[in-house]
């Protein structure tokens, strides 16, 4: 099944329209020279933005649940790496084919920016590394079996290269239990320039719904009852046990 029947990805978005203009801006900042009154000219003009969109916010907008019936450019819309209307996003554009071995997986298409830049003209072993856990994620949902990142192994075969097309396969490979595995690669033409392997684990309603409540102060209070109501309606109740060191809301961070 192609992404050409899971509906499209909106082009008249206010947010995406906001989000596409200020990635230049952005590039610029890092990797233009400009004299002193330019520069601060346009702080002046988007600091004024910046308390224009502050004045005017109201509550923290709704954080969309992914779905797989969607174009998988849909499934994370504002996150850093193919959020349409994250500014800070390349955005990598992905799409959904069907693979070889019977499940559909993630091809990709990235070209990263000068915000992007480790080593001169070569993308950030970091941001590959990001890239990878959001494509990997998005593999292993498409396959049928999504889950949160246990362990992420990264291989640099070759220097990534900066503002060039590159490709992007991601796979599922297996499952046992609750532990999913999967591989993604990042292709300049036909050099590998960098692959991984990422283990996954399946995290029930009810296990979303203990992280959820654990860090309740900062949650979406929306995402939080549609975690609550799934975890409820798989027989959950909801004072499950938090999954790890995460302390209750009362108690201040420790440094």
């Amino acid at each position: 099944m192609s992404d050409a029947l899971l509906g499209t990805v909106p082009d008249d978005d206010p947010r995406r329209r906001l989000a596409a203009a200020l990635r230049p801006v952005i590039s610029l900042t890092v990797s233009a020279s400009f004299d002193d009154d330019v520069l601060s000219a346009a702080a002046a003009a988007i600091e004024e933005v910046g308390r224009t969109l502050e004045a005017a916010a109201g509550p923290k907008r709704v954080r969309q649940q992914p779905n797989i019936r969607q174009h998988a450019q849909e499934f994370f819309p504002t996150s850093p790496i193919i959020g349409m209307a994250s500014p800070i996003a390349p955005p990598v554009v992905v799409q959904v084919v069907d693979g070889d071995g019977g499940y559909r997986e993630i091809r990709a298409e990235a070209w990263f920016d000068w915000p992007y830049e480790g080593p001169p003209a070569c993308v950030h072993g970091g941001v590959i590394a990001e890239t990878f856990d959001e494509i990997l994620g998005a593999a292993i949902m498409v396959a049928g079996s999504p889950g949160m990142t246990g362990t992420l192994t990264v291989r640099y075969r070759k220097p990534t290269p900066l503002r060039t097309p590159l490709r992007i396969e991601a796979r599922f490979l297996s499952r046992e239990g609750r532990k999913i595995k999967a591989w993604a690669a990042i292709y300049h033409g036909d050099l590998l320039c960098a692959e991984a392997e990422g283990l996954f684990i399946q995290v029930n309603p009810s296990q979303f719904l203990a992280i959820a409540e654990g860090n309740v102060d900062g949650a979406d209070p929306a995402v939080l009852e549609v975690t609550r109501a799934e975890a409820v309606r798989e027989g959950a109740a909801s004072d499950v046990q938090i999954i790890g060191p995460v302390p209750p809301p009362s108690e201040p961070p420790t440094t």
